[in-house]
């Protein structure tokens, strides 16, 4: 299943996504359903074109707890060493936007670099202290997100909040997809200003993770209580590279959907 939150005519509201994403934007529809898709899911009735609705990052998170160099590659590229444990740090909620959303480079920082990656959803039941089944059944889906970075701030601070956290370093969307094995997904980052002519900056598979999902939540949940619609960032592969005012990123998670944004300056 494929949950959705998106602005229309009315309001705002969570919806299922119905249609084949093979056959584009174009095929699919959205159905809204009552209160929040984390209980029994109930269509309350009306239907749209998803052409005629704007999709918002699909949870509004407490907070997202990220996770660096849980990608051998990735960490072998800025020349750092795999943790033995899993690296964490966080991102505010006032970082996250949705599909379609900019991303706005700010005047702090002449190097900010994109960094596609799997995001997982946390379901009712939290986590906190959770063992490695209690973590699985923690999970109400995942989606796909970009953890963009101030490069020359992540260096030049002795911690990374000022460079993980600028309103708009964390796109998240377009949908969660739920009931999804995502132990052997692909994920691409692809940049350019053509969408005709987009170039491919990452490329990976989630089985290459140094820690997997089950393990990240758990671990992560004997640091701090994780509460649902919380949301884990589970690393990066490598190729991560500049972004520039005028460019379009794209992150394409296999089984998940595309999630789109413009770069633009903030000044």
């Amino acid at each position: 299943m494929r949950i959705a939150r998106f602005a229309h005519a009315k309001g705002m509201s969570f919806g299922v996504v119905e249609g084949e994403s093979e056959a584009g934007p174009e095929g699919l529809t959205i159905a809204e359903i009552s209160g929040h898709p984390f209980g029994q899911i109930t269509f309350s009735g009306p239907r749209w074109a998803l052409s005629d609705v704007r999709l918002l990052s699909p949870i509004l998170p407490s907070k997202v707890v990220c996770v660096g160099r849980n990608y051998a590659e990735h960490a072998a590229e800025h020349g750092s060493e795999v943790p033995s444990e899993p690296l964490l740090f966080l991102k505010p909620s006032t970082s996250v936007i949705g599909p379609r959303d900019a991303i706005r480079l700010p005047e702090f920082s002449k190097q900010v670099e994109h960094e596609a990656e799997l995001a997982v959803v946390i379901g009712a039941p939290g986590a906190r202290r959770a063992d490695r089944a209690a973590a699985e059944r923690a999970i109400f889906g995942y989606t796909c997100a970009n953890d963009v970075t101030a490069r020359d701030l992540q260096r030049s601070d002795s911690q990374w909040t000022r460079a993980k956290g600028f309103d708009s370093f964390c796109p998240i969307g377009p949908w969660i997809s739920t009931g999804l094995d995502v132990s052997n997904l692909e994920i691409r980052c692809e940049v350019g200003r053509d969408p005709e002519e987009m170039e491919v900056r990452q490329l990976g598979r989630t089985r290459d993770m140094v820690f997997d999902v089950p393990a990240l939540v758990s671990y992560i949940s004997h640091v701090m209580t994780l509460l649902p619609g919380d949301v884990v960032l589970t690393g990066t592969p490598a190729g991560v590279s500049p972004l520039v005012d005028g460019d379009t990123v794209t992150v394409r998670i296999e089984g998940i959907g595309d999630l789109t944004n413009p770069v633009v300056s903030a000044t």
